[in-house]
């Protein structure tokens, strides 16, 4: 299965960084195609400009700016996103490359305002690692944002297609040793279910 990868943490020592290898070795170890994107690495841009908005709902020229990472999704058949929670939201780069990259024409069809249809209905796997700083009661009691989008939008867009998950590890700023390891078993298990 082709799976890409969206990795966002700029620090190649984090936490993060080691679940992303985790990912990658077990989509590898598995026998998936594996396109690796660290939005980082890669120098993604994620501002959203005004020449961008113009053409924003102008289908295909929408496209122009991010076709290499537009054709990325468009082949994937799962998606897996690892990424830190920031001030309780995506990070600013994962969150440009939703604004930029899944665009009208590419993740859902607008040609009938009325009747937005979803366009992700090729992947058949979505998987969310999330870590978070604060503990989960108080990332429940302010809504939890990146959850929705991944739970919610993600399955939204693939018209129900896909299997969603979302995997968390609360309270960072304290978690234990004992804690991290055991979130990365859950990660590994959780991605080695693609098939």
């Amino acid at each position: 299965m082709r799976v890409l990868v969206i990795f966002c943490h700029p620090s190649p020592a984090s936490f993060n960084a080691a679940l992303h290898r985790r990912v990658l070795e077990v989509l590898r170890e598995r026998g998936h195609e594996v396109d690796d994107c660290d939005l980082y690495a890669e120098g993604f841009d994620p501002v959203l400009r005004a020449e961008h908005l113009a053409t924003y709902h102008d289908v295909p020229a929408n496209r122009e700016p991010v076709q290499g990472y537009v054709d990325r999704v468009l082949k994937a058949e799962a998606l897996v996103l690892v990424f830190p929670v920031w001030n309780f939201g995506l990070p600013a780069m994962l969150k440009g490359f939703f604004d930029r990259v899944l665009l009208p024409g590419v993740s859902f069809d607008m040609s009938d305002p009325r009747r937005i249809r979803p366009g992700l209905t090729h992947l058949r796997h979505v998987v969310g690692v999330a870590t978070y700083g604060a503990p989960r009661w108080r990332v429940w009691l302010l809504g939890d944002g990146p959850r929705a989008l991944v739970k919610r939008v993600m399955r939204r867009l693939t018209d129900g297609r896909a299997r969603v998950e979302y995997l968390t590890c609360y309270h960072m700023n304290v978690a234990g040793r004992d804690v991290c390891s055991a979130f990365m078993q859950r990660v590994g298990a959780a991605v080695g279910r693609i098939a």
